[in-house]
Formats: structure tokens, sequence, C-alpha cells
């Protein structure tokens, strides 16, 4: 009686939500909490995202007009790094005037809701600072030079009232040894208010912006590079009204997202119950076989027990739970944190949407991809391990060799990203004819150099690794599976007849125990040895 009994608990335990329905009139509620959950972590997301589309579009629109405001000559396009170059030392000096006379003007210029920023009730100030060489000569005729490595920044600060009278103030400042000079920097605080949120039903935020204006002569080229940086940190208006449903829509936003988590918090419960019970069986398993037949359940059936799936969801359940308290402390305006945010929400939704392959795998056609994908993985990360040792060395080679003709080879980065466009056939014919023909030689080694790798990983590799994941399917496909003990087991009862076609050498293609119940009457006593996958 007690072995088929836990035959009995063994069979419910490897059913499909419908099949244990049908077996023991069991309503699939773990299934049905993630269809719910689905749902709303997805609708989350989307709401969440365009709420974050609203504050990226503010932010970047912030800093073109900043740079139209503060950059003299700007023309609306950034370089590599840069957004103006000046090559004359008027130039500069020009363009620090510009950047100050346009911030002491800025109520009467900007069209926005911008303004100086306070604290206690006293403007914060612009500061201007200047880095130097202590000492140095440098005469480029007589190829000499006497540097101080060692640098000295002197700083000068205004307040918007008072800056008017800098130029007749602090003029010394402004007489600069350009061949000592390494760099300016300006920085000043603004205040700005997020009006458009009003038309998507939610509050309007109040933004601080630090704004670093830098002037770059590191390079000593005659080239100075300006550079405007703007850091923008949201923060709750202190005093507001609005008339309108701005507020209750974030209250409902809020009741939502408190739903979520209860949602979350109960598809973890159940996860972790269901694994608390998985070991509880295996260990009546174990029991069992170690009385009856004296030996150890071996580890291909172990592994039977311990769904992958379930950590999978419940490491979900607790990233969608830590995003969803983020989301709220934004919503609140407690904190800014939208990037984290993003993380947490955007991981926890592609983990529950990965998660639904689980239900797929109940059918037998839907489950080849699971298993082609458990059987070329080990294969592929073998490979995957001799061929990036290849595409390593070809991109060290490419970056010391080409990068100074070409700019798609500056950077380690760059070069990496690069040759994996070039390996999936993207951006071909552009990579070979911006390359500059100014060094015979390497522009012939650039040539060998690109041709052999397209060859090497285009026609090889990448048809090696597409055959190691045929080749799993194939082998999925055909090959008929001895069954495990555990099968065995399973199949020796009486009470549950087999489907028809099916015989002691059948596929495990559903990659469990092939085991299916039509009908079960018993009703277990004890709801431990009931676990509902």
């Amino acid at each position: 009686m007690m072995e088929e009994t836990l035959r009995e608990d063994l069979r419910y335990y490897f059913m499909s939500p419908c099949e244990k329905y049908r077996a023991r009139r069991q309503l699939p509620w773990k299934l049905a909490v993630q269809i719910l959950k689905i749902v709303m972590i997805t609708t989350q997301l989307v709401l969440f995202g365009l709420s974050n589309q609203l504050v990226v579009a503010y932010k970047e629109e912030n800093l073109m007009a900043f740079k139209n405001l503060f950059l003299k000559s700007y023309s609306g396009v950034d370089e590599d790094d840069y957004s103006v170059a000046v090559y004359t030392k008027q130039s500069v000096i020009d363009n620090i005037f510009y950047v100050l006379d346009q911030y002491s003007q800025l109520d009467q210029l900007s069209v926005g809701p911008v303004s100086y920023a306070e604290q206690n009730r006293t403007l914060l100030p612009l500061v201007i600072c200047k880095e130097s060489y202590r000492l140095g000569r440098v005469e480029s005729s007589d190829e000499s030079y006497d540097i101080d490595a060692q640098t000295e920044k002197v700083c000068l600060t205004w307040d918007p009232k008072s800056i008017a009278t800098w130029r007749t103030n602090s003029s010394t400042f402004f007489e600069l040894d350009f061949y000592r000079l390494v760099n300016i920097e300006i920085s000043f605080t603004l205040k700005g208010i997020n009006l458009q949120t009003i038309s998507s039903h939610e509050p309007p935020d109040c933004y601080i912006f630090a704004v670093t204006i830098t002037f770059d002569n590191q390079c000593h080229s005659g080239k100075v590079k300006i550079t405007l940086d703007l850091d923008a940190v949201s923060s709750a208006c202190k005093n507001w009204k609005i008339s309108g449903t701005a507020q209750k829509n974030t209250h409902y936003l809020l009741i939502f997202d408190g739903f979520v988590i209860l949602v979350c918090l109960t598809s973890a419960v159940l996860c972790i119950r269901s694994i608390v019970l998985a070991i509880k069986l295996l260990q009546r398993f174990s029991k069992f076989c170690l009385k009856k037949y004296n030996r150890k359940v071996c580890e291909d059936d172990q592994r039977e027990f311990l769904n992958g799936w379930y950590v999978l969801v419940i490491i979900s359940d607790v990233m969608a739970i830590i995003g969803s308290v983020l989301k709220m402390e934004i919503q609140a305006k407690s904190m800014t944190s939208y990037d984290v945010c993003s993380i947490f929400l955007g991981t926890s939704t592609l983990m529950v949407w990965v998660g639904v392959i689980r239900y797929l795998g109940y059918f037998q056609k839907y489950n080849v991809l699971i298993l082609t994908m458990q059987a070329a993985l080990p294969k592929v990360l073998r490979f995957c391990c001799c061929a990036g040792m290849i595409y390593l060395g070809y991109t060290f080679c490419g970056w010391i060799v080409l990068g100074p003709y070409h700019e798609k080879f500056e950077g380690l980065s760059r070069v990496a990203e690069c040759l994996f466009s070039l390996m999936n056939g993207d951006d071909m014919f552009p990579t070979f004819s911006e390359f500059q023909q100014k060094n015979t030689l390497v522009w012939l080694f650039s040539r060998v150099y690109l041709y052999t790798f397209i060859s090497l990983f285009v026609y090889m590799v990448l048809s090696l690794f597409i055959a190691l994941i045929t080749d799993a399917y194939e082998t999925i496909k055909e090959t008929r599976f001895p069954l495990t003990e555990l099968q065995l087991f399973l199949r020796t009862g009486k009470d549950f007849p087999l489907r028809e076609g099916e015989d002691d050498g059948g596929s495990r293609e559903n990659g469990g125990p092939s085991v299916t119940l039509c009908c079960c009457t018993r009703v277990p006593k004890e709801d431990t040895i009931m676990l509902i996958s």
C-alpha cells in the first residue's frame, strides 16, 4: 500500500496542471497566478516605460537647449566627444565671455521654466576654475621645454546678480598662458519644472540641473574642445497645486503597484512551497529505494525533482517586488533612480516571459526547443571558448595596428563591436572603404586582416555553430532514450494505464517521466504529499 501511494504521488507530481485537474479536481492555482502576474507585470512595465520616456525626453531637450544657450556657434550636432572646437586664443576668450554673458541674462533668454538655483533663499553661485601647470616654458622652434608636471587650480565664484561686474573685477584671471593651460571649467546650478507630465495625468517634477562646461586643452594640439555636461536630478516640488485628475491617477498607480507586489509574493510562496514538497517527496522516494532495493537514487532521477523553473520564477518575483517598490518611491517623489528601477522591472519581465516556456514544455512539439537548448548548450559553450580565443586575438591585433587609421578600431570595445557586426554580415563595405591609405603597409595589412577574419568566422565558425545546434536537434528528434529507474518505477503500476502507442522503450521528449493520468479517484488525506507544479 505504501508503494502504491508513493507511486501515485510521484505520478501526480510529474503531471501538467490540466492533468492534475482531471485527476483530482485540484485547481491549477500556480498557473492562474503566473498568468495574472504576466499580465500585471507587463502592464506595469509599459506604464513605467511611458513615464520614463517623458523624463528622458525632458532631459535630452534641456541638454540641447543649454548647449544652444551657452555654447557660441553651436551647430546642433556633437562630434565624437565634444560639442564645439576652437583654434585661436581669442576664440577661447570669446567663448568664455559668451557663457558668462548668457548666464547673467538667463531669465530674459530662456523660453523654458528654468531659473537660478537657490539654497536657504540664497542664489547658488557660478564657479569658474582654470587648471594649469605650475611653471612652464615651451620653445617649439628650439625643441626645448621646461614644465613642472604638477598642476594648480584657481577658482572664482559669482552670483547671478554680481556677474555683470566680472569683466572689470577679475580681468587678471583671464590672462591665460595657453602653453601651461590644461583646462577651464565653468559650473553652475539651475532649476526647472517638467510640466509635460500633466498631459499624462501625473504631477510635474522639479529638477535641479548641474551644468558643467569644460574647455579641454590637455592635448596642447592647437585644438580646444568645449563640452557641456548636464546632471539632472528630480525631486518633489515643495509648493504646487493642480486641478484635475493627476493626483488621483497617481494614487491608482500606487494601488496597482501594491497589488503587483501581492501577486508576486503569492507566486514566490507557492513556488517555495512546491520546492519544499518536492524535497520531501524525493526523501520519501530515496528511503523507499534504500529500504526495498538497498541502493540510492541516481543523480539523473534526483534532478527530476529539482525544478529550475521554480528558481527562475522566485528570482523574477523578487526582482519584480524590488522594482515595484522603487517605482512606488519614484511616483511618491522620494527617489529618482529611474535606471535602477528599469533594470529590475525589465529583468523581471524578461524572466516572467521566459518562464512561460515551462508550460509549453508539457507539449512534445513545443518542448523540442527546450530539449535542443539543453543538449546543445555544453557543446556550444566549449565551442565558444575556442572561437573566443581567436576572436580576442583579432580584437587586440586590430586595435593596435588599425586603430590610428580607422575610427571603428580606436578602442577595444569598438573593435569588438565592429568585428561582431562583420561576423553577422553588417557594414562590410564601409569598413573596407573607410580605411585611410596614408600607409601602404597598414592598408595591405588591413585587407589581409579583414578577409581572413570574415572568411574564418562567417564561413567556418558560424557554420560550425549552427551545425552543433542542428546536430542536437536531430539527436533529440530521432533518439529514443532508455528509461531511468524512476520512470521504470512509475511504469510498473497497473492502476494508471499508459497512453495509446506508448511502450516501455518510449521516448523522453517531454523531459521528465512519461506518465499521463486519465483519471485518479484517490484523494490523499495529507496535503503534504500533493505537489502542484
